[in-house]
């Protein structure tokens, strides 16, 4: 018996969809049939992963938007309402160590590093999910529809995160609000998840971390490497699914083993070699 994912006749949004983890999760649900709104700061490059979508016969339009602006969030939020009828899964994707922010020694963050690296990680992830419950709840609903809220985290915030522990504590009040929000929206239909990656090779690690600091990181983890975005894409597809319509709630852990693992290299050891 073939078991098959199809999302066809469902809308979606990916924030942070122009690059890495974001570009695969659009392209991935895009293949499952879902219309997709692909956001990112940079329009250029939403409408580079359009363009990928539509040569692969899926459906996708592209939205530039910066989300530190309230307007530009819930405008980009009604973007995908107007264009495909609704929406009915939501990936929050934005979030990321913010350029001029590097790891560093607790003591030497100042208050900017805070609010920059909280700002991005936490604040503007719970402001998406705001104007996308808004959106869901308030659309024409069957009385088996079901919508999906899925946040991309960190499995930074399963250990201890030296050098890196405002971004790791921004991530993980993410993974609380994963738990809250689910109570919250579930009577209405609404599951809300979250996947935390390990160290994934996408263009922004590659940026940070040297070749052999990567493979070190790899090495490290039982599955003896580091995870692909594409995996992650496929992961979105699944959890997004009716195949996983009894989970919500969670948030899970994509990291090659690397949770178990007692000798990964450290941020300040990394950032010295990269």
């Amino acid at each position: 018996m073939a078991i098959t994912i199809d999302h066809t006749g469902k809308s979606a949004i990916v924030t942070g969809a122009g690059a890495g983890i974001g570009r695969e999760i659009a392209r991935w649900l895009a293949r499952a049939g879902a219309a997709v709104g692909v956001v990112d700061i940079r329009r250029t490059n939403a409408e580079a992963v359009v363009a990928e979508i539509v040569a692969d016969g899926g459906t996708a339009i592209p939205i530039g938007a910066n989300f530190r602006n309230d307007d530009e969030i819930r405008a980009a939020v009604a973007q995908v309402v107007a264009a495909f009828g609704g929406l009915d899964i939501a990936v929050n994707n934005i979030g990321m160590i913010p350029p001029g922010r590097t790891t560093k020694a607790i003591s030497e963050y100042r208050g900017d590093d805070w609010r920059d690296i909280v700002d991005q990680n936490l604040v503007l992830a719970g402001l998406s999910a705001g104007a996308e419950v808004e959106a869901m709840l308030a659309q024409q609903r069957s009385a088996d529809w079901q919508g999906t809220i899925l946040f991309v985290t960190s499995g930074e915030t399963t250990r201890p995160s030296p050098h890196n522990a405002i971004y790791a504590s921004a991530k993980a009040a993410l993974n609380h609000l994963v738990t809250s929000l689910a109570v919250e929206v579930g009577h209405e239909g609404i599951r809300v998840l979250a996947i935390a990656p390990g160290t994934t090779d996408t263009e922004q690690v590659r940026a940070v971390f040297s070749d052999d600091r990567l493979q070190a990181i790899a090495e490290a983890t039982p599955l003896r490497r580091a995870v692909d975005h594409d995996e992650l894409g496929r992961l979105a597809v699944f959890l997004t699914s009716d195949l996983a319509r009894c989970i919500t709630g969670q948030f899970i852990l994509a990291d090659a083993g690397a949770f178990l693992s007692r000798t990964r290299p450290t941020f300040a050891t990394a950032n010295r070699d990269a």
